[in-house]
């Protein structure tokens, strides 16, 4: 592949085919388990909320040690597609134990699956990310390659919930009826998908004469202020969208008494998801990335906040909200991945090596902990409250509730978005690192994707960008 040269859209279907699959867990953790295990279970929902928490520190660990590796070991498969092939076993394991987890479950042995779970999302997902943002050099390429990815995810999402409610009609819709079926297309799934993906092929590595070894490597990048901008403003979005879902169900319960209502609303909410990903492209195109990233996530918290106000008897308003909300949902997604692929180029003038897998390990990671904070928040504030799941709230209860559910997150976007106030990486600022780049700057070069390369002694040299 020639990085100058446009991408043919076949070439980014086939890469972005597994997230139509691996999204289909994502929804259902948020969405789903907490109030499986809560509700159906027995579990109290704090223990519920701290064990999903708590399975997310394995993070801490295994995304920097992935993500560096899948940096620096090459093969004949090239260096991110081999990674995923390992993920996916582990992956599927983990998300049958969640799913299907049999009798005398605990809080415990939810979060030991859990963890499991993520480690095999972790080698699937960060690696697709790096291989995403090495697929191109183009500046609004990228954004279409995320918003390929975050939208098979987005229409993975639509499948899932529209195969929910034919089931529910059908009369199979018993929440553990439900997290079975979804395990088994997952592991039927993936694995066909993953390797379809596999033809998409993968772009030669970025290499220099003087590579810098890992705890140099790190330095460098959270010496980057873009990137750490980038961070900031991920981890505020994230945990916003953690906190309302998983709240979803409970509050169309228990606050709106109104819970057939729970999938035909995300339904609607990723059908706008998915029909508004090609608007946000544009907006992208037009505004900057980081602009049109500030305007989705205020455009998030717009629509969130007067979710506070809602009772019993507003689940139409509710649901109304949650679409016009959730039409910029996979645009903070998309954006914020894109947004890090070009200041990614940043560090490789600055390091001479392409070291997407730190960078996206370094998000990944602190997304997944915002994910798992999210889910915390989402359940101990409304227990320490007063709510107590599987009783309609009283009304004091139910505004405490709502004030969670709506404003909180508002607040969250809003800071987030601040974070990108005056992004230093624009259009034009990415057109001058590219060029630096092309012309050779720091000793960078295009080596063989599938020939490791001897490691020279790290220096700990570095040359920053002019």
């Amino acid at each position: 592949m020639n990085g100058d040269a446009p991408l043919r859209r076949s070439t980014i279907l086939l890469y972005a085919l597994p997230a139509l699959v691996s999204s289909v867990a994502a929804l259902p953790m948020a969405l789903f388990v907490p109030a499986f295990y809560a509700s159906d279970l027995g579990l109290p929902l704090a223990s519920v909320g701290i064990a999903l928490a708590a399975s997310r520190l394995l993070d801490v660990v295994t995304d920097p040690v992935i993500g560096g590796l899948s940096d620096r070991w090459a093969t004949r498969f090239g260096r991110r597609r081999v990674w995923m092939a390992v993920g996916a076993p582990v992956f599927v394991l983990g998300l049958w134990k969640v799913f299907v987890p049999g009798e005398g479950a605990t809080a415990w042995s939810l979060g030991a699956w859990a963890a499991l779970l993520y480690l095999g999302f972790t080698l699937l997902d960060l690696p697709h990310k790096a291989w995403g943002a090495e697929l191109s050099d183009r500046y609004d390429e990228r954004s279409r390659i995320a918003g390929w990815r975050e939208g098979l995810a987005a229409a993975g999402q639509v499948a899932l919930l529209v195969a929910l409610w034919l089931g529910a009609r059908a009369g199979w819709g018993a929440p553990a009826d439900q997290l079975w079926g979804l395990a088994v297309a997952v592991a039927v799934g993936l694995p066909v998908l993953l390797l379809a993906s596999f033809a998409a092929g993968e772009r030669p590595a970025v290499r220099s004469a003087q590579r810098l070894g890992i705890v140099a490597g790190v330095r460098l990048v959270v010496r980057n202020p873009a990137f750490l901008r980038v961070v900031a403003s991920t981890v505020l979005f994230v945990t916003g969208i953690a906190i309302q879902g998983t709240l979803h169900q409970l509050v169309l319960r228990d606050v709106m008494a109104a819970p057939d209502w729970f999938v035909p609303m995300i339904l609607a909410e990723n059908v706008a998801t998915l029909a508004a990903v090609p608007l946000w492209l544009a907006v992208a195109t037009r505004l900057d990335k980081p602009r049109a990233l500030m305007a989705a996530a205020a455009w998030l918290a717009v629509w969130s906040a007067p979710l506070a106000v809602l009772r019993e008897g507003d689940a139409g308003w509710m649901v109304a909200l949650m679409v016009v909300r959730g039409s910029s949902f996979a645009s903070v997604l998309f954006l914020a991945s894109a947004l890090a692929a070009d200041v990614i180029d940043l560090d490789t003038l600055a390091s001479g090596t392409q070291r997407s897998g730190v960078f996206f390990a370094i998000q990944g990671m602190a997304t997944k902990l915002s994910l798992a904070f999210g889910v915390l928040l989402g359940t101990a504030l409304p227990a320490a409250l007063g709510y107590v799941p599987g009783a309609l709230a009283t009304p004091v209860v139910a505004g405490r509730v709502m004030a969670v559910y709506g404003l909180l997150p508002a607040v969250l976007m809003g800071a987030g978005a601040a974070f990108l106030v005056g992004f230093p990486v624009t259009r034009a600022v990415h057109a001058a690192v590219r060029a630096q780049l092309d012309r050779g700057a720091g000793g960078v070069r295009r080596g063989r994707c599938d020939r490791p390369t001897r490691r020279p002694r790290d220096t700990g040299g570095t040359r920053r960008p002019g």
